[in-house]
């Protein structure tokens, strides 16, 4: 496992481990894990020679990549690993590499991927987006060269919006917050954008299931729930779970601007750099199925209250404003 300390990779690791799979994980040890002595540990960094050091003459049944962002890393990876030192290579990629495309189809399947990218937008906020999803396809062309070359057994499993119970970045329960405050939820835009995320645990689940499979070898496949609510939808069931009302208050993203309030910040789910998949690969060739998405609240609000965080996250810092802000718009 390369990372598999924080969200996806964390539950991963402890499926294999339930599994009865014994497990090494390769990252910088920059954060704790609760694994103790049932893993093995790497301590490398793989932006430098770490990752050929100490993996050199090692041989894995599979490997999981959950850091793989640009080119180079995954073909460090096909010349660390090849010539049959690993038996099942996944890398975890992105929707992303979808919204990098010129004008590409919502939602995407992966026989959208193929055609011309879009240049690289002035704007720095956009630019990072757009550059996160060129790195990751740079990242999966090396894989799909390697398999028609030397058949490097690698797997690419695209998926949109994570949530899960260990999010880091807390987008999910940045909503939560301020559903129990009682206040009103601005929804930029009104919410009314289409959505399709994946829970965190359908990763890794369907994960462990593949690993070894020959006919994912060479391919990618998008991973997502089936349900595609509103914005304003998936908000109000996420409400409803909680048992808190839903005070949504529609408001152009530019006049949060004018607020100085920034519309992603406060609406994680509202940024258009939000990609929207089609499963269908998925579920068709590999039996693929996602819990249904009330299911899968019910267990992130209920792991939420259950072991409340201490604070909140940053996004919250500007509540009264958005507040005082509802408060002119009604």
């Amino acid at each position: 496992m390369v990372g598999g300390t924080r969200f996806v990779g964390y539950q991963l690791t402890w499926r294999l481990l339930a599994a009865g799979c014994r497990v090494t994980l390769f990252n910088r040890g920059q954060r704790g894990d609760p694994f103790q002595a049932r893993v093995e540990r790497l301590r490398g960094d793989r932006t430098t020679g770490d990752f050929a050091r100490l993996l050199a003459g090692r041989e894995f049944d599979a490997a999981v990549d959950f850091t793989a962002y640009r080119a180079e890393d995954t073909r460090q990876a096909v010349d660390v690993l090849g010539g049959s030192r690993v038996g099942h290579y996944v890398m975890i990629s992105t929707g992303q590499v979808y919204l990098v495309r010129d004008s590409c189809p919502r939602p995407a399947r992966e026989s959208d991927y193929d055609g011309p990218t879009m240049p690289a937008p002035p704007d720095p906020e956009e630019w990072k987006e757009w550059d996160y999803g060129m790195g990751k396809r740079g990242a999966e062309e090396v894989l799909a060269e390697a398999w028609a070359r030397s058949r490097f057994p690698a797997t690419r499993l695209r998926i949109p919006m994570v949530n899960g119970e260990r999010d880091h970045f807390r987008r999910l329960e940045s909503y939560l917050w301020r559903l129990l405050d009682g206040g009103p939820l601005l929804l930029p835009d009104g919410g009314q954008t289409p959505t399709r995320h994946v829970y965190g645990d359908a990763v890794a689940r369907e994960t462990l299931r593949l690993l070894g499979n020959p006919a994912t070898f060479g391919r990618a496949f998008n991973l997502a729930q089936d349900e595609t609510p509103t914005l304003a939808e998936l908000v109000g069931t996420t409400a409803e779970v909680l048992g808190a009302p839903a005070r949504l208050v529609a408001v152009s993203s530019g006049r949060l601007r004018e607020a100085g309030l920034d519309p992603v910040e406060i609406s994680p789910f509202s940024g258009r750099w939000m990609s929207f998949l089609d499963p269908s690969r998925a579920k068709e060739e590999l039996g693929f199925r996602h819990e249904p998405l009330r299911h899968y609240l019910d267990k992130i609000v209920t792991a939420f209250l259950t072991h409340p965080p201490l604070e909140p996250p940053a996004s919250y810092k500007g509540r009264e404003a958005e507040v005082a802000l509802a408060g002119m718009i009604a």
